[in-house]
């Protein structure tokens, strides 16, 4: 349950992510509405709280864990780009907005394979 959990708040922090991009370049006013400013947080805290919880359920922290590791680094560097696309304008917003994407397929890709060198 707790892995159902998990999977559809990472759907709902995705779109969440993309829905806010995209109102944030057609209407910005939008998202000075509380609901669009709360619900992220609430959606990635419960996140974040189900993948802990599936880290000790897992008993994944007594093996080989450096690819919880690689998944928090790049959840560090989605978390920092996702800023920058939010409080920025032009090439930066969307560089950064690519850079972000490239994080969630990494932290996907490191979930699935339980590999953070998958690409090696």
């Amino acid at each position: 349950m707790i892995k159902t959990l998990h999977l559809t708040f990472i759907l709902l922090s995705i779109l969440s992510f993309v829905g806010r991009v995209i109102l944030s370049e057609t209407h910005p006013v939008i998202l000075k509405q509380k609901l669009f400013r709360i619900a992220p947080h609430i959606i990635d805290t419960i996140l974040l709280l189900s993948g802990i919880t599936l880290i000790y359920q897992g008993n994944w922290l007594s093996t080989d864990y450096s690819w919880i590791i690689a998944k928090i680094v790049a959840l560090l560097g989605y978390i920092g780009l996702g800023v920058v696309v939010m409080r920025n304008r032009g090439a930066v917003r969307w560089l950064a907005f690519i850079g972000a994407m490239a994080c969630f397929v990494y932290i996907g890709i490191v979930a699935v394979t339980k590999n953070a060198l998958f690409f090696l």
